[in-house]
């Protein structure tokens, strides 16, 4: 498990991955393109994020990669065109805020556009807090914050040694490395549906640990670095908006609930 990092002063670059499939159910249903801009306390869902980074005070430049609505707009600084999938629009982002010019050693912090509850003091804590040693800094969140924070919300968990903990939906990544670990990325996810290949990338020491739950976090990471090709920490953040994604009708429902309106019919 990684510690805090000293210092706070650091400004980061975001990319905000705001795409998706245009032919999404749950999109169409609410009437809109992409998931990113359906209505959640009656403006699109990716402008809460976009605030929250702004107003985290730690975050000098967005990228948005995606379609827009105009009350987006003055909160982006560079608008990326949506690639079709999740790590073609994560590589397009990394690239647009290359281009328009990263000092050198910056990090970048990517986040989707799906976690509305997320807050400005939230984003700054996790910032504050990611090791300044590691190419990839994955934050992760412990089922019982999420319960705690939500009752009844439904995540999925992972259970390790330590505790049981739900993946964080934003992460930190040197983005000179992206072209390292990319390839790797892509073929974990190609295997994710297929049990005997994903076991070969993980390993069969690794995977039985996991599932007896005996596989601790500096286990886990010590694998993903080895697979990723990067050095790579989880960070344990007690903030459950971060692994409170939307993605059904129950969801919206928890973060309308949670920010005081009724879902519209």
């Amino acid at each position: 498990m990684t510690q805090p990092a000293a210092g706070s002063g650091t400004l980061w670059s975001a990319v905000v991955l705001g795409g998706g499939d245009p032919g999404d159910p749950f999109a169409a249903a609410h009437g809109v393109a992409v998931k990113a801009l359906l209505p959640v306390g009656g403006e699109p869902m990716a402008l809460h994020v976009l605030r929250a980074l702004r107003g985290s005070g730690r975050v000098a430049r967005v990228a948005y990669v995606g379609p827009t609505l105009p009350d987006m707009d003055p909160l982006i600084d560079e608008r990326v065109t949506d690639h079709g999938t999740l790590l073609s629009n994560l590589e397009a982002g990394v690239e647009q805020l290359s281009r328009a010019g990263l000092a050198s050693g910056a990090r970048v912090l990517v986040v989707t556009a799906d976690i509305p509850l997320v807050t400005p003091e939230q984003i700054a804590d996790v910032l504050a807090s990611a090791p300044p040693d590691a190419g990839l800094v994955y934050p992760v969140v412990r089922r019982s914050e999420c319960e705690r924070a939500y009752p009844g919300v439904k995540r999925t968990y992972a259970r390790l040694r330590e505790d049981t903990f739900t993946g964080g939906n934003l992460f930190l990544l040197d983005p000179g490395l992206i072209g390292q670990f990319l390839p790797r990325l892509r073929e974990v996810l190609a295997a994710r549906k297929a049990p005997l290949r994903l076991a070969g990338l993980i390993g069969p020491g690794v995977l039985v640990k996991l599932l007896t739950r005996r596989l601790t976090v500096p286990e886990l990471e010590a694998r993903v670095s080895t697979i990723l090709g990067v050095k790579a920490r989880a960070l344990i953040t007690p903030h459950a908006a971060i692994g409170t994604d939307v993605d059904k009708e129950t969801d919206l429902t928890l973060v309308e609930a949670q920010l005081g309106h009724t879902v519209s019919g």
